[in-house]
């Protein structure tokens, strides 16, 4: 559904920068169980994947998530389709917050909102999107 591996996201895992609902964790027979994940942890994995593929490095990302978290106090899925307090856009290399009220941020550095004038470069809406398996037909 993400595009993402088991490994990517054991990766991901391990360094923190995006943990599962339920972790994975040792049993009595030696092996280990499976990383559970909620529809709206899913929808986020879809949106980083989509990010990733893009060329967004790990470190962007982890930054992305820092600033909604702590400047916004939102996760991202609160930031992707309407109705949220805020809606994410990709503008070539970068990603931008318009909130509610208009303002808009740069999310490499949002603590002061951007001022806008003129025509810049076309903003395309971040969105949750499924991945389609190599070789199934929908």
């Amino acid at each position: 559904m993400t595009g993402l591996s088991a490994r990517q996201l054991q990766w991901w895992d391990a360094r923190r920068l995006f943990v599962p609902a339920i972790r994975s964790h040792p049993t009595a027979a030696g092996g280990f169980t499976e990383r559970r994940y909620t529809a709206m942890d899913v929808l986020e994995l879809q949106v980083l994947a989509d990010l990733r593929r893009r060329g967004f490095s790990v470190a962007q990302i982890r930054r992305l998530l820092a600033a909604l978290r702590d400047q916004f106090g939102i996760r991202l899925y609160e930031a992707i389709g309407e109705g949220g307090p805020m809606a994410l856009f990709l503008g070539g290399d970068r990603i931008y917050a318009r909130m509610e009220d208009g303002q808009l941020f740069d999310m490499e550095r949002p603590s002061e909102p951007l001022l806008m004038v003129g025509e810049g470069q076309p903003l395309r809406p971040v969105t949750a999107r499924a991945r389609k398996r190599k070789g199934v037909r929908s």
